[in-house]
This record gives structure tokens, C-alpha cells and sequence, in this order.
């Protein structure tokens, strides 16, 4: 028999779980009141009276009546006599406060109070207490000062006096309760006692009605406590005025709002959210208390913001609390393509309802929509991978009680471990200035200073490094300004562990510590217990460390298991243990489970037999603790479907879930073990789009915290179209707060690490106008290249696609009747010409006399291609250029195979003038090579090739313009009309570049310089960037002094900026702390470029 919808099923408002006991309760609430202890226990009396024989001194101070009002005075000492005196109970609770006595928690008041006088009195003194203050007079018995207590505190300071009898007024019997409102009700003498009594007793909305326009007041603990006392008939009062404020959409307060109007809190959310007044986390629980409402109206309301910020994972959590009103809801809407997706998705989740008891019109719309859907039905259980039937997580894990060996001490002395070389190349200096490089340097007089704590930190830090170690040897261990260490600071911190090894031990990991583990690689040669329980924590997923802490353990292999057995076979349940379990299992994956045993024995035979049982255990069932909590934004029924290889059948819900889970414990660099027999069962294609959907279900729910797995799980399901909807996101995400979600994107990118992903993570490491992105893109750059053994530019070379293009740079499109030509301009726009060799505009629409499919395969394979280089298109003309400038070198092979031989690269290298063995040649359009007076060229192999700057050229310089005129050939960039720059004798021996003179130029001039390579300085003292430099061949920096600096965050704010100095050195820092060099000692077509920067800057 078919189920009856049964919509009352569905009017029931329950709180979400998580709030719970947060709200202020009342009378009439939603059973809310049973996570409240309102117990008023037997001893509350006496620890009420031990609080107030702490303060008696100051107490007796009061009773003097030589300050505040004598009234209160004489009140407190009839409550201290014993009378029921509800005045006099609150000035001795103002007292006790002002003389801090430990344990006078509002609690014990409230509570003590009932106790003793019972729960009206107890609301009256909480009433009088709020409207207290103390004050002091000079020359008393206490403290030097009389004290005394005063009426007529403008707010309250609500500290939980309030709160707690609310709560005791909720629960209590009807006597005591009617007792209590008539008490109450004689203290409403003022507006404050009026509002204070009105949040005791919600159920009395007359008194609320009486307190001031709610919608008048700024945010405060006083609009707070009204808040929490509306009921429905408030509503009328305020019209569409009364919105939530910042800092009160709170669970507690949503909880309260949700519990005291029921849906008739629904306006009041609307309006705050459609006015967006809170942030961006109370928007979020703004919608979750929309989502618990159970009406009609709420989810209509949820469903018209689909596409706004935030809501819908809201639809997603009402969908699945009021399943067969959403049916109906979204049914009506049904028109509307996303509603008709969301409600085929909700129908997946809840098959049930296909089987009820529909209305027609419902019935018709759900016949509809499965009849156009063509899912692809779902395989059989038989059918799937078994970790998708039952994976670990699903089963009974044994319960076996884990091995514990007491009394184990590390074993081993700490000693240094070096690889081949390594010491050596560590050992270079990298001193932040050259004052201590001089003859006469007086070392021990710079030493007594670094004892004394005289020297500045970067002194010390040059100290170290180049002072005789004999003389800082001893001190070294007890240097304070490890503790000021940076990730910057690996390569000077390289040095010392390199000169004073074993005794920079403290060094080494105060500075690890102090950069949050930024400088994790520093530790590598130490094998110390120490290090090794900081590498074991380091391996948990998500510690910047983990790098490092891989790489330790790779290079000591089973030694590093030597210290950390102790830990391993110590408390159950702790960290440390957790910890070195962890790192004994990763070096088993790594050395071998004998190899670790074996190491373990030296502890005894107990003890290795725990480790062997250890790393006998399966790994599949090792599985994160807790496990990960998934988001409502993850369901897996409005995901698109994951198709089996063969397109033929789906994964059912359940192993969609199961798929969801392995993706939320994998990294990118450590899938999940069974992940790879799945990702193998599954069609690529449609794995890509569940990963994009499921990423983008992520990212418009907020990207709430927990959920960052699911950008990180693209590197796992991603695939080139993947990488093209991903970079401009990544582009645009450090200008939204979102620097930490780009750089997982990067390595999202790195980890697919098809040609199309790390063309596009060239892209980022290329051109991005955020800095600190670009360098992270320039470093997973490296890390690739330097795992290919290759650099940087050579790996960029190898990266730029082909793009389908034939050996000679063409692509023949075939329309049948016709048949097109593409070529490309010198800045590589493609452009196209017909059979006769006529150029057309663009490449025109398929026609009625062409052939249809192949006409239209062709003019979609031209729209993507043109989209695709695009995208890099001016990149490589910008690499170019750069290559000029920066005098890179190509063997002779790479210049035939990924320039010239590239059929995109190639468009540019023959619009440019290249150089071998002293000849300059260039590239004809049939490939081969000419000089200068046409004659053909022979490279020879041994010879390297550049891109000469017109500097290189000579007198030839004319002659190759004339060459390149006479062939009506157009450069990418300029290169042979390019301005030239010389020094003069003078200025090649000076240190500093003053032909400028003081200028003073726009901020925006300024930070234009980084479209022509220039970097903004590091932010000094008050976040000023005293100086931007540029980068220049053999390791050197041009750096141009500003005054007064620009203001990090407020750039185009900073105001005029005025360059007072130009010079250059190793490394772009203020001069005060740089080494200059002399401006002749770079490559002149270096210096010319930057001379050409700053005259385009002063012009």
C-alpha cells in the first residue's frame, strides 16, 4: 500500500541538537529547559555565607556609612542581620564583587539567595543588584578608602544574575512563579527595572510593551535580554523595522528567538540576512535557524535565495528535515531547470516518496522528471570495487588491548647526520651586511657585545656565521634571537648548523619552533629523541612541518624508529603515543618491517613483538581519529552521479557516501590506499565532474571550516577541465581573504600534474598581482622542475601545449566544401584564411552546404584552441622578453626541440633575432636559420643560444632592423627597437645611481613598476614597504629607496612617494642593512632595463 504524505508530521519545530541549553529559557519553550541545571542544591546557603565572611572587612567599611547612600547602607545591614531585605542582599553582592572574592560566582548568589529567603526574594534582590555600583572614599579602614554603594547604573552588567533566575523562574512551581511576577511587578519603577523584569518573566509580553522602541537602540547587552524576551504579539510593534545587529545572530540568541516566536521569528531572520548587516559566520546560522522552521512559508523563502551566499546548504538541511514538504515546495517550482535538478536529487534521497500518496499535481511533476531524467540506473552491489560495498570504517574494528612497556628510555646519543656534500654546501655564509668582513675587525670585542646582549640581531646572526667558531662556539647554544626566527631565515640558520653542528642543536630548534615549523628543514641532520617526537607530530595531516618532518624520516630511515619506540609503547590514548605509532608506521612503508623490529629489539624481545604486531596491523583499517565529520553541502544525492568504466552503470548513494569519506581522509600526496583501486573502477570523466561538484558545493556553502578536504580532493578526481575552471579561481581567491584556500590550489595543480596543470601553474608563477601567490606558484614550480631535474625555465619550456598544431604551426579545419587555414600573429592571436589564402575576420559558422559533423567538430576544436592559448598567449611573449633581459641560455638542442621546433613557440622565435658562438641569426619561416646578410646559418651544437638585448648587438643593430623591416616582420616585444641605457665610467664605479636625482612620483607610477618585474619591498615597522626592487641576472637586485613608504593594505593610499636612492646589492632590504655593489658589476642590458623603469617612471 502506497504511503500517505502526512505534512503534520513535518509542523513540529525542534531545535537543531547543537543548541541546546543555549537558549534563555522560559515557561513556554521548546523542552529546552531539561539541558539546564536548575537544581538549587542543600549547601548553597552556606557557601553563600562563606563568600560573604571573606569580603567582611570591606562589608564593615559599607556599615561605616561614610560613603554612598546611607539607605543601602542600613538595607545591608538588616540582610546581614538575618531580614529578608532584597536592597540590602544586593549592595552586599556589589561589595563582595568589589573586593574579589574568590568563588563569588553569580550562581552562588542567585542560589544562596533562594536557599535562604526563597525564589521571590531571590528575584527581587537580582533585580536590585543590576541597578548597583560601588564607589569609594579616600581615608577609610579598607584599602585606604571607605566604600559605599550607589542607585542609578545606566546598563546593566548582565554577568549571569539574570540568566540564572530566568531559568529558576522558568521551571518553578505556579505558586512560587505567581509570587515571584507580583514581587517583581512593584520594582518596575524605572525604564532599566522595567526591561530587567520583562526578560525574567517573558510571559508577561505586557511589560515588554511598555519598555522603550527596541529598534532604537544600538547593539548592546541590553537589546540582548529584550531580544530574548519577544513573543509573537511583540512583532505588531516594531513593523519591518527589528533586524538582528552585529554579534547578535548567536546560536543562543537564534535558539531563544527560535524557541520563544516559533515561525513567527521567520520575518525577522529574512530581514537580517537579505540585509546582511551581520558577518559572514551569522549569516550562516541565521539560515540554519530559517532551515529548523517548519512551515511552508520558511522553505519557500530558503528556496527563493538558492543562489545567494550561503543558502544553499540551508535548502539542503530543510530539504532533509522536511522531506515531503520540500516534495511539495519545490514540485511548484519545478519549471525552473536548478528547482527540477534539486527535486530529482531530493527524489534520489528519499525513494520513499515516489511510493506515497501523492497529489496529482505532485504525482505529475515527479512522472515528469523521472521519465526525462535518464540516470543511468545503478550497479549492483556485486558489481563494485569492495571498499565501496564495505570499507573498514563500516566494520567492527577489534578491540585489542594495546601493548604497553614500562619503564623504556630513548636509547642513542644524539649525534649529526650530513649527506654527501651537504655540510659543505650549508656552510656558505649569507650575512645581512659586510660589517664584519673588514681586516681589522675586533672579534672578541663584537663576542662581549653578543654576551652582553648589546649586538643587534642581525649582527648576531652575521656573528655566528662568520666570527672564528672557536670564539662563539660556547655561546651559541644560549642565543636568544633563534626565538625571532622566520621561515626566511633557513639559509643563515643552514650556516650555523653547518659550522657549529651539534652545539646549535638549541639554535635550531628554538628558531623550528619560533616559525611554526617554517623552518623544519634546518633539522634534518639532527637524530635527537627531541627531533624525533617533533617530526612524529609533524606527520599529522595538515602541520606545515610535514615536509620536513617526511624528509627527516626518509634519511634516517629505521634509526629515526630508535627514540620513539618508548612513546610508542607508552600511555594508550595520549598523543605522544598516537604520534610515534604513526611515524613507526610510516618508516615500516619506508625501511621495511624488519628493519624496524630489528631497531626495536635493542629494547628487548617484548618489545620488538609489540612493534612487529604494530606494523603487522592493516593498514586499510588504520584510519584517522575521529573520523571526519561530512557536511550537509556533501550529499551525496545532489551530486552528479560517478559512472563505472563503461558509462553504463552509477554508484549507488551508499557508495557515493563511501567514495565522499575516502576522498575527506586523503591528501594529495597520501590518497587513501583503497582510493586507487576505486578511482581505477570509475569513468575519469564523471569522477572529475562529482570532484568539481562536490568542491563547488563546498565553496558557495562558505567554505565551512572542516570542509577544506574538498578542494584538496581535486588532485584526486581532477583532470584538465578540471585545471581550466579551477586556476581563475585560484587567481582571484587572495583578493577575497582566501590566500590559504589558493595555495592548496597550487598544490592541487602540482598534484595532477598533467601538461595542461603545470602549464597553468606556470601561468600563476608567471604573472598573479598577489606576491606571496606568485612565489608559492614559483616554488611548487621548482619543486617540479627540481624533481624532473630540470630548472625552472627549462620545465616551462617542456610545459607550453602543442595545442593540435602541425609541425609547421598550422591547423587545418575541414568544413568538406571548405577547408581553413589557422596561423598566428606575433603576439599569437590566431587568425584564419580560406582555401585561397584570403584572410577572414573570424572563423565563420558551419553552413547548410558544409558537412555538418565535421564542420562542427572542427569549429569547436578552433574555439577551444583559441580559448586555451589564450590563456598563455602573453605569458610565453612575457617569457620571452624576459629571457632577453635576463641573458637566459638554451643548448643547442633545446633551441631546435622546444623552440623552434615547437609548432606554437615557434611563431614567435622567428619575429626575434637570436644569438650562438658571437653570431646573431634569425628563424625563417621554412626553419631554418640566416645572419645578418641573409646567409644561411649553420648552429652549431655546442654552441648555447640567447635572445640578445639590442645592447649585445653592436654595430649590427641597424642592419637587423633594416633585415626586419625589409621582411615587414613584427616583433613581440621590443627587442632591436628597444631604448638602450649606458652607464658612464663614473657611474659604473659608484655605488649608488644619481643622474635622477630626488623625485617624487604618484604612489600608482610607483606600483606600476611590478608589471615590469619590479617586487614590492618587506613590510617594516607599521606595515611600511620602504623600498621595491627587481630582480637581476647572477643573484643581484636593483633597489630603488622610498620615502615615506607604501602602507601595506592601504597602497593606493600611501600618497607621493619619493625615490631618494638607486643601488644594488645580494639582496633587496633598507640600505642601512644592505651591501652595495658597484653599479657596473651586473650585466649592462640588466642595468639598461632598469634605468628604462625609472626614466618611463619620471617622464
Amino acid at each position: 500500500m502506497p504511503e500517505t504524505l502526512t505534512p503534520q508530521d513535518e509542523n513540529t519545530l525542534a531545535l537543531p541538537e547543537e543548541w541546546a541549553g543555549r537558549t534563555h529559557p522560559r515557561r513556554d519553550g521548546h523542552a529546552v529547559n531539561a539541558a539546564v541545571d536548575v537544581r538549587i542544591r542543600d549547601s548553597a546557603g552556606a557557601a553563600l555565607r562563606r563568600v560573604v565572611a571573606k569580603a567582611r572587612p570591606a562589608l564593615d567599611s559599607l556599615l561605616a556609612g561614610r560613603a554612598g547612600e546611607p539607605d543601602l547602607a542600613e538595607a545591608a545591614r538588616r540582610y546581614l542581620d538575618g531580614e529578608a531585605d532584597p536592597a540590602g542582599a544586593a549592595a552586599v553582592a556589589a561589595v563582595v564583587g568589589l573586593a574579589g572574592v574568590e568563588g563569588a560566582t553569580p550562581g552562588v548568589f542567585v542560589d544562596g539567595w533562594v536557599r535562604e529567603h526563597g525564589l521571590a526574594f531571590a528575584a527581587c534582590a537580582v533585580v536590585e543588584r543590576d541597578g548597583l555600583a560601588t564607589e569609594r572614599a579616600a581615608g577609610g579602614d579598607w584599602r585606604g578608602a571607605w566604600v559605599g554603594v550607589v542607585r542609578g547604573v545606566e546598563l546593566p552588567r548582565e554577568d549571569g544574575r539574570l540568566r540564572r533566575m530566568r531559568a529558576l523562574l522558568a521551571v518553578a512551581g505556579e505558586d512560587d512563579h505567581r509570587e515571584a511576577v507580583a514581587r517583581l511587578a512593584g520594582l518596575r519603577t524605572t525604564p532599566q527595572r522595567r526591561e530587567w523584569t520583562a526578560y525574567l518573566v517573558p510571559g508577561r509580553p505586557d511589560w515588554l510593551a511598555e519598555v522603550d522602541d527596541l529598534t532604537a537602540r544600538p547593539p548592546g547587552s541590553d537589546r540582548e535580554l529584550l531580544l530574548s524576551t519577544l513573543a509573537p504579539e511583540h512583532l505588531g510593534l516594531f513593523g519591518d523595522r527589528l533586524l538582528l545587529a552585529w554579534g547578535e545572530a548567536t546560536p543562543a540568541m537564534l535558539a531563544t528567538l527560535l524557541d520563544g516566536l516559533g515561525p513567527a521569528a521567520l520575518p525577522l531572520l529574512l530581514r537580517t540576512y537579505d540585509h546582511d548587516r551581520v558577518d559572514a559566520a551569522a549569516l550562516r546560522l541565521v539560515l540554519q535557524a530559517i532551515s529548523a522552521i517548519p512551515t511552508d512559508e520558511a522553505f519557500r523563502a530558503l528556496l527563493e535565495r538558492r543562489d545567494r551566499r550561503f543558502a544553499g546548504p540551508a535548502l539542503l538541511a530543510a530539504a532533509r528535515r522536511f522531506p515531503e514538504r520540500a516534495l511539495r515546495t519545490c514540485a511548484a517550482e519545478a519549471a525552473a531547470p536548478d528547482v527540477a535538478d534539486l527535486l530529482a536529487a531530493h527524489l534520489r534521497a528519499h525513494p520513499r516518496l515516489r511510493d506515497a500518496d501523492l497529489p496529482a499535481d505532485v504525482r505529475a511533476v515527479v512522472e515528469t522528471l523521472e521519465a526525462a531524467g535518464g540516470r543511468v540506473p545503478d550497479a549492483a552491489p556485486e558489481d563494485l570495487p569492495e571498499p565501496l560495498v564495505s570499507p573498514p570504517w563500516t566494520r567492527a574494528r577489534p578491540n585489542a588491548e594495546p601493548v604497553v612497556v614500562k619503564g623504556l628510555k630513548p636509547l642513542g646519543e644524539p649525534r649529526v647526520v650530513w649527506s654527501e656534500g651537504e655540510r659543505e654546501s650549508w656552510a656558505a655564509p649569507h650575512p645581512f651586511g659586510d660589517r664584519w668582513t673588514g681586516p681589522d675587525t675586533d672579534w672578541a670585542e663584537a663576542v662581549r657585545q653578543f654576551t652582553e646582549r648589546r649586538l643587534k640581531w642581525r649582527d648576531g646572526v652575521d656573528l655566528l656565521q662568520l666570527a672564528p667558531v672557536e670564539l662563539v662556539r660556547p655561546l651559541v647554544g644560549g642565543w636568544w634571537g633563534a626565538g625571532l626566527a622566520s621561515g626566511g631565515d633557513v639559509p643563515w640558520l643552514r650556516t650555523v648548523v653547518a659550522r657549529f653542528e651539534i652545539d646549535a642543536f638549541p639554535v635550531a630548534m628554538a628558531a623550528v619552533k619560533a616559525s611554526s615549523g617554517d623552518c623544519g628543514e634546518i633539522l634534518l641532520p639532527y637524530l635527537d629523541a627531541d627531533v624525533a617526537r617533533l617530526m612524529a607530530g609533524g606527520l599529522e595531516k595538515g602541520k606545515r612541518i610535514r615536509p620536513a618532518a617526511e624528509a627527516w624520516f626518509e634519511r634516517h630511515g629505521a634509526d629515526a624508529a630508535r627514540p620513539l619506540v618508548p612513546a610508542a609503547l607508552g600511555k594508550p590514548g595520549g598523543k605522544a603515543r598516537r604520534d610515534a605509532e604513526r611515524a613507526l608506521l610510516f618508516l615500516v612503508d619506508r625501511a621495511g618491517a624488519d628493519a624496524v623490529v630489528a631497531v626495536a629489539r635493542e629494547y628487548g624481545d617484548r618489545a620488538a613483538d609489540a612493534v612487529a604486531g604494530l606494523a603487522a596491523r592493516d593498514p586499510l583499517a588504520t584510519l584517522p581519529e575521529p573520523m571526519p565529520s561530512i557536511g550537509i553541502w556533501a550529499d551525496p544525492a545532489v551530486l552528479p552521479p560517478v559512472l563505472l568504466r563503461g558509462r553504463e552503470r552509477a554508484l549507488p548513494l551508499a557508495a557515493t557516501g563511501h567514495l565522499i569519506t575516502m576522498l575527506a581522509i586523503s591528501r594529495p600526496d597520501a590518497p587513501y590506499p583503497l582510493l586507487a583501486e576505486v578511482r581505477e573502477a570509475c569513468d575519469p570523466a564523471s569522477l572529475a565532474a562529482f570532484g568539481w561538484a562536490l568542491f563547488r558545493e563546498w565553496e558557495q556553502g562558505g567554505s565551512p571550516a572542516g570542509g577544506g578536504w574538498a578542494l584538496a580532493q581535486l588532485a584526486l578526481t581532477g583532470d584538465d577541465d578540471t585545471v581550466r575552471r579551477l586556476t581563475p579561481i585560484i587567481r582571484a581567491w587572495p583578493g577575497e581573504n582566501g590566500h590559504h584556500k589558493a595555495v592548496v590550489g597550487l598544490d592541487v595543480l602540482a598534484a595532477i600534474g598533467t601538461e595542461t596543470a603545470l602549464t597553468h601553474l606556470h601561468g600563476i608563477a608567471q604573472k598573479v598581482k598577489f606576491k606571496a601567490l606568485r612565489t608559492r606558484a614559483q616554488e611548487k614550480i621548482g619543486e617540479v622542475a627540481e624533481r624532473l631535474g630540470l630548472t625552472a625555465e627549462q620545465l616551462a619550456d617542456r610545459l607550453v601545449p602543442d595545442f593540435g598544431l602541425d609541425a609547421g604551426g598550422s591547423m587545418v579545419l575541414d568544413y568538406g566544401p571548405r577547408r581553413f587555414t589557422v596561423g598566428f600573429d606575433e603576439q599569437l592571436r590566431p587568425f584564419v584564411r580560406d582555401d585561397s589564402g584570403k584572410p577572414r575576420k573570424a572563423l565563420p559558422k558551419p553552413g547548410a552546404k558544409d558537412d555538418p559533423e565535421p564542420a562542427e567538430a572542427a569549429y569547436q576544436r578552433f574555439a577551444q584552441m583559441k580559448k586555451d592559448v589564450r590563456a598563455i598567449a602573453s605569458g610565453e611573449v612575457h617569457r620571452m622578453e624576459r629571457a632577453m633581459v635576463t641573458g637566459r641560455r638554451w643548448t643547442a638542442e633545446e633551441f631546435r626541440t622546444h623552440v623552434v621546433g615547437h609548432p606554437l613557440i615557434r611563431h614567435l622565435a622567428r619575429r626575434l633575432v637570436w644569438q650562438a658562438g658571437g653570431t646573431a641569426f634569425r628563424v625563417a619561416e621554412d626553419g631554418t636559420f640566416a645572419d645578418v646578410d641573409d646567409e644561411a646559418f649553420d648552429l652549431p651544437d655546442a654552441a648555447p643560444v640567447r635572445l640578445p638585448h639590442p645592447l649585445h648587438l653592436g654595430e649590427d643593430l641597424k642592419a637587423w632592423a633594416e633585415v626586419f623591416a625589409d621582411y615587414e616582420i613584427l616583433q613581440p616585444f621590443p627587442q632591436l627597437g628597444r631604448p638602450v641605457h649606458t652607464l658612464t665610467d663614473t657611474e659604473r664605479a659608484a655605488t649608488a645611481l644619481t643622474r635622477f636625482g630626488t623625485v617624487t612620483v604618484p604612489v600608482g607610477k610607483v606600483l606600476g613598476l611590478t608589471r615590469r618585474g619590479w617586487e614590492r619591498g618587506t613590510p617594516l615597522d607599521a606595515g611600511g614597504e620602504r623600498w621595491i626592487s627587481k630582480p637581476l641576472p647572477g643573484g643581484l637586485h636593483a633597489v630603488a629607496a622610498l620615502r615615506p613608504g607604501i602602507s601595506v593594505g592601504f597602497a593606493a593610499d600611501s600618497g607621493d612617494q619619493t625615490i631618494e636612492d638607486l643601488w644594488i646589492g645580494p639582496e633587496p632590504t633598507d640600505r642601512a642593512f644592505g651591501d652595495p655593489r658597484p653599479l657596473g658589476e651586473p650585466d649592462p642590458a640588466a642595468v639598461s632595463e632598469v634605468i628604462a623603469d625609472l626614466t618611463a617612471l619620471t617622464q
